[in-house]
């Protein structure tokens, strides 16, 4: 396994811009935390995490039933636990619905209704930012930007006008969705997350994914996001039209049109967009080629501090336009990312988040809870829960 620094820089082996600078210092202020994290997983035994069912050493085992069945019954987050065929019977499971062992359940219970605490969603959490650390082997050596870009776009379909849409439902599950252009490379962030699932047969993938979006930001060493539970998941009659995410090839009308319809503003589309500090584009995908910025595994204000001292021209190959930096030849842009420094009114948020790293990173977190939430249905009393990330260990 890669160490913590190795995993969670790109930097290294890039060229350096003057606006790189603030990663590396940021990263070379942590190596004691990154140990720590390291150090975390290394004795993950000690935090309890689940493990697979041995019958050999317990006998008083759950069984939680899923699936269609568990969609129907489970709403407002209880989850029924039972030990026997006959009280499967009586549960009115139908046959043929996958059994899921657990010790005893997330909360010690073998039998009975089940509500998940905090606690049981930081395990969650836990599980999900241990196997980040553990599966180094996707792109820049972290799948922490594609989790996010699956919470994102997981929840990006919202249409404030008709209610559909959003996080609630996890309809990407199904081809129609999970099919369209901007969501192609999903798969691998949904196949991470399957494991987690059946660690924790009780949380819906609705929550799951936003949930993982959450631990992707902090773990990225970004800022703490407040998160709720009760989302349910749907059913393929959901699943929503194509062309209701962002296309990379469009202007700022294009970025007013999708995000407004959400129910974003200008600074709220502006904030959003610096989701762009991580990850990279593949041809083989979108079309577009490359990285946006020297930390691509570090969630910064890099993002915006490049659009604005860089200087950026078209990009010379055969795909679709695209911008280059003319220092390194290394990053990339996207037209609705330039478009930002375009347009007067993005403009002046990009300059504020380029000069201020705090300011972007509050910004942030209140807007991607924001984009988490829309269109669900919560609770009354659902309050938001925050998570500790392995870094704070």
């Amino acid at each position: 396994m890669a160490t913590p620094m190795a995993v969670r820089t790109f930097s290294k082996s890039l060229p350096r811009s003057t606006a790189s600078a603030t990663s590396s210092l940021r990263l070379a202020a942590r190596p004691s935390r990154a140990n720590a994290a390291k150090q975390f997983f290394q004795q993950s035994s000690r935090r309890h995490y689940s493990s697979s069912h041995d019958a050999s050493k317990s006998s008083n085992t759950g069984i939680v039933y899923g699936g269609v069945a568990a969609a129907a019954a489970l709403a407002g987050g209880y989850y029924y636990f039972t030990t026997t065929g006959q009280e499967r019977k009586k549960a009115g499971i139908p046959e043929g619905v996958p059994e899921v062992h657990l010790k005893k359940g997330s909360a010690d219970q073998s039998v009975g209704i089940f509500t998940p605490t905090a606690e049981d969603y930081q395990k969650v959490y836990n599980a999900i930012a241990k196997a980040l650390w553990e599966k180094d082997d996707y792109d820049d050596g972290s799948y922490g930007p594609v989790l996010l870009r699956l919470a994102w776009h997981a929840s990006g379909t919202y249409d404030a006008a008709t209610g559909t849409g959003g996080s609630n439902g996890a309809t990407m599950r199904f081809a129609p969705e999970g099919e369209h252009g901007a969501n192609a490379g999903l798969k691998s962030a949904r196949d991470f997350l399957e494991p987690i699932k059946q660690q924790f047969p009780w949380i819906s993938y609705s929550d799951l994914w936003t949930l993982a979006g959450v631990c992707a930001v902090q773990e990225m060493q970004g800022p703490t996001i407040p998160w709720r539970p009760g989302r349910q998941d749907k059913d393929v009659a959901f699943c929503t039209p194509d062309g209701r995410l962002p296309d990379g090839s469009k202007g700022h009308d294009h970025i007013r049109a999708i995000f407004g319809r959400m129910g974003f503003n200008d600074q709220e589309m502006v904030a959003l967009s610096g989701a762009h500090a991580l990850g990279r584009c593949h041809a083989d995908r979108s079309g577009f080629e490359g990285p946006w910025t020297f930390s691509p595994t570090v969630l910064t204000n890099d993002y915006f501090r490049l659009l604005m001292e860089e200087k950026w021209g078209w990009k010379s190959w055969k795909g679709p336009k695209q911008y280059e930096d003319a220092t390194t030849k290394s990053l990339m842009m996207l037209p609705t990312d330039v478009a930002l420094i375009k347009d007067p009114v993005f403009r002046g948020w990009v300059e504020k988040y380029a000069k201020d790293n705090d300011l972007f990173f509050r910004d942030f977190a209140g807007v991607v809870k924001k984009l988490f939430e829309l269109g669900v249905p919560f609770k009354e009393d659902a309050k938001p829960l925050t998570f500790k990330s392995t870094l704070e260990e």
